[in-house]
């Protein structure tokens, strides 16, 4: 647990990411997803109308403190892998997943299977599942920041990660699709260029084709709502849910799940509008909204995550500034190791 107190990080990250987009952005693209995941959480399952009908469009935490599930928790086992080895190493990030393995966080059935397969000593590349669900990409956000500029390294180390608990074409593909999402987020942003969601969704496609054609053809139906429906076009937040939910069944199922968060992104123009219509849609609410979360955060960076969401986030052992102080230790390891290269 860190020793500073909770203002004295936000204070401290608020300077940091001023004078680096780089910290911003990662930062934004893990607190993302863990905003996301706590703002869907209490909704898990609701059809979106359900949710519509009790809360209106619901934006506020309904919980005093954000607890994260699964999504957050084998994220920031991705993380310490990154601190550890510098790099993805999927036995280490393996062996990570089990010992932050809580059962209550909302695991699905056959991650236990997996779990306790790492815990006797399985090789990690034997312990997964033909499972299709989106597990994969849940997770993912730290892989695409880290290698953002590298979209070949960027697939291959999703992949990997994915296979550890997935090896089915569409759990793969979820999880390249979401890495590239949040790595393009991440690209357009530290240089400044808008968001073309055609061309976007194209890069995203291209990623995935080889791996699920009928991945690709799912991610084609976002292009589509994107060239005539968009908050800044006049669309309303009602008319969006309603679209995209008439496409993807919003589903465990990697195929109906992360095409719709990358479309939250690409539909709306801030981080909490896209967090805001991910977790509206209903269905599987916390990890859509974990993954805009994390595609939202990569391109808007942590200084747009609304600060009452932040404020209410859990932050025990390894919580809120846990996080902040694993991203801390990525991106400082990382331009010391680009500085060496320049001298």
């Amino acid at each position: 647990m860190l020793s500073e107190s909770w203002y004295d990080v936000t204070e401290a990250m608020m300077k940091d990411s001023n004078k680096d987009p780089f910290l911003d952005r990662f930062l934004g693209s893990a607190l993302g997803t863990f905003v996301g995941d706590a703002l869907g959480e209490p909704v898990e399952g609701w059809p979106h109308r359900a949710i519509s009908s009790r809360f209106g469009l619901l934006d506020t935490m309904l919980r005093e403190k954000g607890r994260y599930t699964d999504d957050t928790q084998m994220m920031i086992g991705i993380l310490e892998t990154l601190v550890e080895k510098g790099g993805f190493d999927p036995a280490v990030c393996a062996t990570k997943f089990q010992e932050n393995f809580d059962p209550s966080r909302g695991y699905g059935r056959r991650i236990f299977g997996v779990v306790e397969r790492i815990r006797q000593g399985t090789s990690w590349d034997r312990v997964g599942t033909d499972s299709f669900g989106n597990g994969g990409a849940m997770r993912i956000a730290p892989i695409g920041c880290f290698y953002y500029n590298d979209l070949q390294a960027l697939k291959e180390n999703a992949i990997l990660s994915a296979r550890i608990t997935h090896y089915h074409p569409e759990g793969l593909a979820g999880a390249v699709a979401q890495a590239t999402a949040v790595g393009l987020a991440f690209q357009h942003s530290l240089s400044n260029e808008p968001i073309e969601p055609e061309i976007f969704l194209d890069r995203i496609t291209a990623q995935v084709i080889d791996i699920d054609n009928r991945f690709a053809e799912y991610l084609d139906r976002i292009k589509s709502m994107s060239a005539g429906l968009h908050l800044d076009g006049g669309g309303s937040m009602l008319e969006m849910i309603e679209a995209i939910a008439g496409q993807y069944r919003l589903s465990l199922r990697a195929i109906e799940s992360v095409p719709a968060a990358i479309g939250a992104f690409v539909l709306t123009d801030t981080f909490q509008e896209a967090v805001v219509l991910a977790v509206n849609l209903g269905g599987d609410t916390d990890t859509i909204g974990a993954m805009a979360g994390a595609i939202a955060g990569a391109y808007y960076g942590y200084a747009q995550i609304p600060q009452e969401w932040l404020n209410v986030l859990e932050n025990e052992a390894k919580g809120r500034d846990y996080i902040i102080h694993c991203v801390k230790h990525i991106v400082s390891s990382l331009l010391q190791a680009q500085s060496k290269q320049l001298a």
